[in-house]
């Protein structure tokens, strides 16, 4: 286990490089982002998605979110993406907004029990913005135990996840700590599920769909509140879809 202070950008570069390896030989990463810190591992090892989970003591319902260095790779990842995605990564990306998609069929991944979507986000942090452009995406969730708060300073991060993390990555206090806002557009009407750090107001003058409140949805099969923030893991939401950049289960679902 090591831990590479990075808020200097002059002096960073070592850190990404051992951040780089170890994501590659399938171990875990802790990162910083624009909500809170996240635990990463190479989205594309099924066996270090299972490592990262294990280490937050969640299941596989939990999938957790993907992290995407541009906008350009939501074309790769998702598929049917409306126009609404493409306003909204405009707008927002990078910044606190998830977005859950239709995840390409022919992808060779494993997440978990994503019922055929995934939650990408662009973060606004230079640390995990220079780690993805050198490793694609990661699948990231927040960097701490399920049920704890959510960490903000790699220190915290590390007294939750000990060994189990290869490289943190310190970038300094998180300047987020509030949520990602997450948006699911896999049915026939974009909705949000969880009103996070971008509110509802201020998605809708992009959206206007996203106006209207949800409505009642009093003992339905609604999503659970999240207990923590970040990239946040979403199960599959309505119908659909997973995951969730910060550790999240679904605050009106749930960075970050």
């Amino acid at each position: 286990m090591s831990v590479y202070d990075c808020t200097d950008p002059a002096t960073r570069g070592p850190a990404l490089d051992e951040a780089v390896h170890a994501l590659a030989r399938g171990a875990l990463v802790v990162l910083p982002t624009d909500t809170v810190y996240g635990i990463a591992a190479d989205a594309f090892t099924p066996r270090a998605v299972a490592a990262l989970l294990a280490a937050k003591g969640r299941g596989r319902h939990m999938p957790p979110p993907v992290l995407v260095p541009s906008p350009s790779t939501v074309a790769g990842l998702a598929t049917d993406v409306p126009a609404e995605v493409t306003a909204l990564v405009e707008r927002f990306w990078p910044g606190p907004l998830t977005i859950i998609c239709r995840a390409q069929p022919s992808l060779a991944w494993d997440l978990g029990e994503t019922a055929g979507t995934v939650a990408l986000r662009m973060p606004d942090d230079e640390v995990a913005l220079a780690l993805l452009a050198r490793t694609g995406p990661l699948a990231v969730s927040s960097a701490n135990l399920s049920g704890r708060p959510s960490a903000t300073t790699a220190e915290q991060a590390q007294e939750d996840l000990g060994a189990a993390v290869a490289v943190y990555l310190d970038g300094g206090p998180s300047r987020g700590g509030t949520a990602s806002t997450i948006v699911d557009i896999t049915g026939p009407v974009p909705r949000i599920l969880r009103e996070g750090a971008l509110s509802r107001a201020v998605l809708a003058e992009v959206v206007p769909a996203l106006a209207a409140p949800e409505p009642d949805l009093a003992g339905q099969d609604a999503p659970a509140p999240a207990a923590d923030p970040v990239p946040q893991d979403v199960p599959p939401a309505g119908g659909g879809p997973a995951a969730g950049p910060s550790d999240a289960g679904r605050d009106g679902r749930g960075p970050r």
